[in-house]
């Protein structure tokens, strides 16, 4: 089974920058389309961007001109930069990965989540 390991979460001032890594352990697969989601206390999970395998990207409108979504394909990793963050962007993010395995099965797997908190 391929793993999602999430990293790069922290507490950062508002304003600041914080850079998220996200990659998949395991062998005989290959990932898809990759992305990340947040969920803040008390809130739905929401999609904050993604990333085909080509390099298409896309995000939600709260996040446009602030996030930039990246991957390594030959890591077959994914990350999320994160500037000019604001209070609401706390939350703990999950990356996503779309998984194709030898077998040519395929499943979506997650990461653990990632805290990240905007404080002064």
């Amino acid at each position: 089974q391929v793993q999602l390991v999430e990293s790069g979460g922290g507490v950062v001032q508002p304003g600041g920058s914080l850079r998220l890594s996200c990659a998949a352990s395991g062998s005989g697969f290959s990932t898809n389309a990759m992305g990340w989601y947040r969920q803040a206390p008390g809130k739905q999970r929401e999609l904050v961007a993604t990333i085909s395998r080509g390099g298409s990207t896309s995000y939600t409108d709260s996040v446009k001109g602030r996030f930039t979504i990246s991957r390594d394909n030959a890591k077959n990793a994914v990350y999320l930069q994160m500037n000019s963050l604001k209070r609401e962007d706390t939350a703990v993010y999950y990356c996503t990965a779309g998984i194709v395995t030898a077998a040519t099965q395929t499943y979506i797997a997650w990461g653990q989540g990632t805290q990240v908190t905007v404080s002064s």
